[in-house]
């Protein structure tokens, strides 16, 4: 059985009439499954659900609110649930979507057109400002009791705008003019949770030194940003950098950046705390940048011990030995086509 709580059928819905859902469901014997979308509109649906459970139903929970996060969640059907995150299209799915050759032009309308299916279909700009402004105020500024909605607004413009760049909230503070830091660290807390950014760590062994430094910052899609930060669409390295951290993040939960003897590699991948991979992200390697670039990956790599190292470009294809250590140029389109 399918049933969509945000259909206008059920807009007066509540916690009693789970007992008239029972009652259909009890005439169908054939029945094993539910799914339930957007069930977090009825206040009390985790006590039905549990009950489901107990049943021997199996219960299937989707929403794109907040409160179905997985951390909430955890108190309300502990021990009785599994969670799975459902990000934008990825590159491949995007090219799958679309009917699209994997390869450098592809890149370039990806990192353009983001991966929201519906804003795909349609083309039109004005779906993905609608589904901004109601991740913005019936997520967050609604569901937080937020009054401050000006500086919520400007924290998210200019996070839009500054991808992949160091941030802290005593200069976010500054720039905003917020009264407190911890304000702005509630704010970025609420951005987070509802998957609009991800901030990501320098690495360190101790977490203390973590917490010191600043982080870097991601956007949930490369479309949704150009729409709520049309001056940085042009800042193509800065799209591909976020494109590759989100890849990264359908992967992997722990991810963080280098940063070490004034020298920075973009991402370290680790499993179980322990880094498995080193990445560096640049659109064009060409004289002005081709030491710098490889020169971070290389320390990072001196710094972890490892042998081997990647640089992820639109369409280049190279290797260098350096030390006796290896770095693959590899093309987006390659790594992540696939």
């Amino acid at each position: 059985m399918f049933l969509n709580f945000d259909t206008p059928k059920l807009f007066n819905f509540e916690f009693n009439d789970f007992a008239l859902l029972d009652e259909i469901i009890a005439e169908k014997p054939q029945i094993q499954t539910l799914y339930f979308d957007e069930i977090q509109i009825i206040e009390g649906w985790e006590a039905y659900v549990r009950g489901k459970l107990d049943q021997s139903f199996q219960v299937v929970v989707t929403g794109s609110n907040a409160s179905l996060l997985s951390r909430e969640l955890g108190t309300k059907l502990t021990g009785r649930h599994i969670s799975k995150e459902l990000f934008p299209f990825s590159f491949m799915e995007f090219c799958e979507f679309l009917s699209k050759e994997k390869n450098a032009e592809s890149v370039k309308n990806y990192l353009q057109q983001g991966g929201f299916p519906q804003y795909l279909q349609f083309n039109e700009d004005e779906i993905l400002n609608s589904l901004i402004n109601d991740i913005l105020y019936r997520d967050i500024i609604v569901r937080f009791g937020i009054r401050d909605e000006r500086s919520m607004k400007r924290l998210l413009l200019f996070l839009a705008g500054n991808v992949g760049n160091l941030i802290t909230a005593g200069k976010l503070k500054q720039s905003l003019e917020v009264k407190s830091t911890a304000t702005v660290q509630e704010y970025l807390s609420h951005l987070e949770q509802t998957y609009v950014i991800q901030t990501l760590p320098k690495f360190a062994y101790s977490y203390k030194v973590q917490l010191a430094n600043p982080r870097k910052v991601y956007f949930i899609d490369n479309g949704l940003q150009r729409v709520i930060s049309p001056f940085f669409s042009q800042d193509l390295g800065r799209k591909l950098e976020n494109a590759v951290f989100w890849e990264l993040r359908r992967q992997f939960s722990e991810i963080y950046y280098y940063n070490e003897n004034h020298k920075e590699c973009d991402f370290v991948v680790c499993q179980n705390s322990t880094p498995v991979q080193l990445i560096q992200v640049c659109w064009q390697l060409n004289t002005e940048n081709l030491f710098r670039e490889r020169d971070g990956l290389l320390d990072a790599m001196h710094f972890f011990g490892f042998e081997q190292g990647m640089i992820i470009t639109l369409d280049q294809t190279d290797k260098m030995i350096v030390d006796g250590k290896t770095i693959e140029i590899l093309p987006f389109w390659k790594v992540f086509g696939g």
